[in-house]
């Protein structure tokens, strides 16, 4: 028999796709323990139970009603064999009909290992009370809350398997076409009490110590303690999924992460990986298990696109670059942007493609284009490719003094004090107070020079002006930033919002081509480890022609990155 390929599951963080709707109290168990029923919002009561899929913990034997999965199977009655047998008014099962009120029905052996079902939740809080919401109370802390998020991807994976029901009445949608290896990269729940090794199967083998919300974890739910990962972050996320991609195990990997975030890291990863593996990104508007949620369907469309091999070339190389697989479409990293939140709510942005195919149809997984630009293995900004180390600036004793800015260990792995700031500044018309031009007025931008100049020895600026050009409106803002790029920052000028156009260069600014300024934000970061920032003047106010020419030399090595990639 020939073994299914391997693919890997990074879990990201804020995911809605690894998320849960509270875990409520059933009025099952309300009723049992004199607890308040669930009722509608007019006070009517439930008319069901919420089912949860859950384990059971010895078989159990139930009887089923013949004709009870449609409202029409009874219609073709002729076209079906004979039931189990019959129950009595009684409840007592046998095999041969006495009488017209016997009830025909299928005889059923759940067992433990059957996997899970879905049932009434059953459980209540410490102190007797119902489960209404994630935490204890309104406005609990941490210690007084429940988690809603899966902590990797083992448990949706499986509920995918086990419940979900393809378009020709199968399941097991994930373990027909792959094996699935579960990594934590940066999850979006954790263990706060630790874990031991082997105590659970779907963390790996390794022990897990206690974990930290906000450093180990990443959730945005209960809302008022939610948690998002800081800069230096990218870096873990690049070397995990890096080494994870590099050891041959597998076909390719699936990153999940919150809707509105996951455009940037597949985007990141784009620019960085140096594989030839394809990343396939899942994100969902609803959470799993919620009426209609999209995760399902967008997670089993991946693994089909990766099976499939459609993305690769004829020595098997990903040439597709990493893509966003939404609602059976393929997006292309550099281009895919959330619009709304609804399934069906990303668009591609630039306004030259963007979308490269479709998978998860009633046809095969097809690709209709290529992106022509630069990405993974073809990167020139991936992490092979960045130096060791690289230049920067820093202010010291009001002098710039150019000072070395280490990018990677001796082992080659992104080191987390490596990743750039880069600040998006947005232009506008009717932006100055009055009709002088003064410079000064700047003060966001300077505060913030000032700051990376004090703490950011590699930073620049996307800036946002005029579409398609890039251009700003207001001079004393432009002023303002000719000053960073004189600081030794680089600036990329993009169009305004979702830009068609293509900006071009222009004097010191970087041309941003038809990026958005998110994903400039992101390319600029990467051009930055990779040819450190730009030979600061002596006397920023009056930089000299050599000067000048020395930084724009080292603007043409940006340019080029950014028509390119």
């Amino acid at each position: 028999m020939t073994a299914k390929p391997r693919i890997a599951h990074l879990a990201g963080p804020n995911a809605t796709i690894q998320n849960s709707p509270p875990l409520v109290t059933s009025n099952k168990a309300r009723a049992k323990y004199g607890l308040p029923l669930v009722a509608n919002p007019d006070r009517s009561p439930a008319r069901f139970d919420v089912l949860r899929p859950q384990r059971l913990a010895l078989p159990v034997k139930v009887y089923v009603e013949q004709f009870g999965a449609h409202p029409l199977e009874r219609d073709a009655a002729e076209l079906y064999g004979p039931p189990d047998g019959y129950l009595d008014a009684q409840g007592q099962f046998r095999k041969e009909r006495r009488s017209p009120d016997d009830k025909p029905v299928y005889e059923i052996e759940l067992q433990p290992e059957d996997g899970l079902y879905p049932m009434p939740y059953m459980a209540r809080q410490a102190d007797g009370r119902a489960w209404d919401d994630d935490s204890a109370e309104p406005g609990a802390p941490a210690n007084r809350a429940r988690q809603p998020f899966y902590p990797d991807g083992s448990r949706p994976f499986e509920e995918i398997d086990r419940l979900g029901i393809g378009h020709h009445g199968t399941g097991n949608l994930i373990s027909s076409q792959a094996d699935i290896d579960f990594y934590r990269v940066l999850p979006p729940s954790g263990y706060t009490k630790g874990l031991e090794a082997g105590k659970r199967t779907d963390v790996g083998s390794e022990d897990i110590a206690p974990e930290t919300r906000g450093r180990d974890f990443f959730p945005y739910r209960p809302p008022h303690i939610a948690a998002s990962p800081p800069r230096p972050a990218l870096a873990r996320i690049t070397n995990a999924a890096q080494k994870i991609l590099a050891g041959g195990e597998y076909l390719g990997a699936i990153w999940t992460q919150g809707s509105p975030r996951i455009e940037e890291q597949i985007y990141w990863f784009n620019l960085l990986l140096d594989t030839t593996l394809p990343i396939c990104g899942n994100a969902a508007q609803r959470a799993h298990g919620q009426i209609s949620n999209d995760g399902p369907k967008n997670i089993v469309d991946s693994v089909t696109y990766l099976t499939s091999r459609v993305w690769a070339d004829e020595a098997g190389r990903n040439r597709a670059g990493m893509v966003l697989i939404q609602e059976q479409r393929v997006f292309a990293a550099r281009d895919v942007q959330k619009g709304d939140a609804r399934p069906g709510g990303y668009i591609a942005t630039g306004g030259h493609g963007g979308i490269l195919g479709t998978v998860g149809g009633e046809s095969v997984p097809m690709l209709t284009y290529l992106p022509a630009t630069r990405h993974t293995w073809r990167s020139e900004v991936n992490v092979t490719r960045l130096p060791r180390e690289v230049m920067g600036a820093r202010s010291e004793g009001g002098r710039m003094v150019p000072i070395p800015v280490p990018i990677k260990t001796a082992g080659g792995e992104l080191l987390e004090s490596a990743i750039p700031k880069v600040t998006i500044v947005k232009d506008g018309n009717y932006l100055a107070d009055d009709y002088t031009l003064d410079v000064e007025r700047q003060v966001d931008v300077f505060a913030q020079i000032d700051a990376n100049l004090r703490s950011a020895p590699l930073a620049g600026f996307v800036y946002e002006g005029l579409s398609p050009y890039g251009y700003g409106v207001d001079a004393a803002r432009n002023q303002a930033m000719l000053r960073a790029i004189h600081r030794g920052m680089p600036v990329v000028s993009v169009g305004r919002g979702n830009n068609d156009g293509f900006t071009p260069g222009r004097d010191l600014f970087i041309g941003g081509s038809n990026l958005t300024a998110t994903k400039a934000r992101l390319l600029l970061m990467a051009c930055l480890m990779r040819f450190g920032g730009l030979p600061p003047a002596a006397d920023p106010q009056r930089p000299t022609d050599a000067e000048l020419a020395a930084i724009r030399a080292k603007l043409a090595e940006y340019q080029a990155v950014f028509f390119t990639h």
